[in-house]
């Protein structure tokens, strides 16, 4: 239990000083034009306090239009850099890392919300989105190496890429939405160009010692477990990325594919090899045994979703006692707010049945 609060040091030379990092929780209790609201600024402080080792903001977007829900983070624009700069000075008062998720939801943008139809790699009649030109899949490419920047100038130790959960790097990723003849589509090299594209744009950008990391879905959202093992390993050889983040949604459980069963989802990105690269995972880790296990397994760090809502300090309460086990659910409303949630975001958990107490 003890190795929960040793020290982990990336390939840019940046140590983390336990195994917990905060998840990019959505949280919709930002300002509608994309600064830092001081809910916001509150929650995530608050969580930096608790000790937890990296404090990652919620998903940010890059562009307008790539704003994914009400009351989202944004990095699009230097009028960000303020109020991101507050905040990074504050987590780094707690020894914490501060993270910046560089996030565009693509086709998942809402139309009412952005007020125009979404982008996509490709048409799609269902959510009534339309194809990037290739003129626009270069400006979001830069768009994203922009916000690094922009990260970096607002005081963050680093970025994590969101290529996971159907958002528009995933939507190049995935076979069966993006359907482009040019050389961002077809075979996985040419689908994940935009991303290597990225991290190249970054590291040139941002120097080799600033914390660059990608989230990835281990499957679902049209992704083959082959292709994500394929596209991870490329990645650590590739050898500009620091981590890895791996979303299974259950850390505990077997893939979806049937001819992947008889070995966990998890298990299947701890055999990599994985060289100097770190390894997360987030999913269904909610107790201290639950940290236990994932660290045991061969995982660097955990990240922490839901415990982290329901007690900003879980890790000093893990690392007192291996046995803790958050409180239970539905969470009184009081309880929310000591933990430092805004009205906002408890009204934004009630999508989740049986989250919050009515």
């Amino acid at each position: 239990m003890n190795k929960l609060n040793d020290n982990i040091v990336f390939p840019c030379g940046i140590s983390m000083k336990n195994r917990f990092m905060l998840a990019p929780l959505t949280n919709t209790q930002s300002n509608e034009d994309g600064t830092l609201s001081n809910d916001e600024f509150s929650w995530l402080t608050l969580r930096a306090k608790g000790n937890f080792g990296i404090t990652m903001s919620c998903a940010s977007h890059i562009q307008e239009i790539g704003k994914g829900f009400p009351g989202q983070l944004g990095i699009f624009d230097d009028k960000h850099i303020d109020g991101l700069k507050r905040l990074t000075n504050e987590i780094r008062k707690y020894e914490s890392l501060s993270v910046a998720q560089l996030h565009h939801a693509g086709m998942r943008s809402p139309e009412d919300i952005i007020g125009e139809s979404p982008v996509c790699p490709s048409a799609d009649e269902e959510t009534k989105s339309r194809s990037l030109s290739s003129e626009e899949v270069n400006f979001l490419r830069d768009d994203f190496i922009n916000a690094a920047v922009r990260a970096k100038k607002s005081g963050y130790d680093g970025v994590e890429l969101h290529g996971a959960h159907g958002y528009i790097l995933c939507q190049f990723l995935s076979s069966s939405i993006n359907k482009r003849e040019d050389e961002y589509g077809g075979s996985l090299e040419n689908r994940s160009r935009i991303i290597f594209e990225i991290i190249d744009g970054i590291r040139s950008e941002c120097g080799k010692s600033f914390l660059l990391g990608i989230r990835l879905s281990a499957e679902r959202f049209g992704i083959k477990l082959t292709e994500s093992k394929t596209l991870c390993q490329k990645l650590i050889d590739d050898g500009k990325i620091d981590f890895l983040d791996i979303s299974l949604w259950n850390s505990f459980k077997d893939p979806v594919e049937e001819e992947h069963k008889g070995t966990t989802l998890l298990q299947h990105f701890t055999e990599l090899n994985r060289k100097e690269v770190l390894l997360t995972v987030a999913g269904n880790i909610r107790t201290g045994e639950d940290v236990d296990k994932i660290i045991s397994s061969g995982v660097d760090f955990a990240t922490i979703g839901r415990a982290a809502i329901l007690h900003h300090d879980f890790p000093n309460k893990v690392l007192e006692n291996q046995s803790f086990i958050p409180i239970d659910t539905p969470s009184p409303k009081e309880h929310l707010r000591k933990e430092g949630l805004s009205e906002k975001f408890i009204e934004y958990l009630k999508v989740f049945k049986g989250f919050v107490e009515e």
